[in-house]
């Protein structure tokens, strides 16, 4: 009797939101994927503690950060498709939210295109975390009705139309916007914003290194050169935001004052 030769099973890809970087801002259904997970592809915004919910899997770091070295995207796409063929259960772990600035359309036609089965699993965005960090809301009834999530990849170019958001009153929360910070004030000035408009920049959001820095439109750029503020930061920017930048800054100012008042008695 001859033996009948199986078809290898193809597997399946879960493109997960990791959030933004604490651990237990993991949906639950996203620390079970990642628990019953063969490979996982991870970014590296996505964090390494959560790779601790995975000991079994194959892990393949393909980080893709501004201005360093970074895994083309087309290779990341032909991993996905090749390791599903192989007939693992691939999780595609990405920092935030799969749907928000992480190129997750191309891999979402990679699949589609290779017939292979996927599913998406949302994160907690940057950007909410950002606003939990400051114990701010993003939206205010008498300043903000809406809030738009923006890239600042484009702030030198008209693919962006800054001044329609500008004159919005939105609340704009900025991704990637620190290493444009001054392209970004440019085009925000020349699209009407009032150049007092409150900005604050949230590093690290939700991590234990995380912290803030109060600006303005006009000065944001200065400020965050003396504060040496770096990547990754979410850029907050509104009137929605005026009574906690206040805050803020006046916790700051009396913290420095207390620190001077520790030195001079020391001394």
């Amino acid at each position: 009797m001859k033996s009948v030769q199986q078809t290898p099973k193809t597997g399946k890809v879960y493109l997960v939101g990791a959030g933004p970087g604490d651990i237990e801002l993991l949906t639950l259904k996203a620390a079970r994927l990642l628990a019953e997970a063969d490979v996982v592809l991870i970014d590296d915004l996505a964090g390494s503690d959560v790779l601790s919910l995975c000991p079994q899997a194959r892990i393949v770091h393909v980080g893709k950060r501004g201005g360093c070295k970074s895994t083309p995207q087309l290779f990341i796409e032909k991993l996905l498709v090749r390791e599903a063929l192989a007939g693992h259960k691939v999780v595609r772990l990405k920092g935030g939210d799969v749907s928000l600035f992480g190129r997750a359309s191309e891999e979402f036609a990679a699949l589609e295109d290779a017939g292979i089965a996927f599913e998406v699993v949302p994160g907690v965005t940057a950007g909410l975390a950002a606003a939990a960090e400051l114990k701010a809301s993003l939206t205010h009834r008498e300043h903000a009705h809406g809030v738009a999530f923006i890239t600042a990849h484009g702030a030198e170019g008209a693919e962006i139309p800054w001044q329609a958001l500008a004159q919005s009153a939105l609340t704009l929360v900025v991704y990637m916007g620190v290493a444009r910070a001054a392209s970004l004030q440019a085009s925000l000035l020349v699209g009407g914003l009032r150049g007092d408009t409150p900005v604050i920049a949230v590093e690290n959001a939700s991590r234990q290194d995380a912290r803030s820095v109060c600006s303005t439109v006009a000065t944001m750029v200065k400020d965050f050169a003396l504060q040496s503020l770096k990547s990754p930061a979410v850029l907050v920017i509104g009137e929605a935001m005026r009574e906690r930048a206040v805050q803020l800054a006046g916790q700051a100012t009396e913290a420095a004052l207390n620190a001077n008042t520790k030195i001079a008695s020391v001394a």
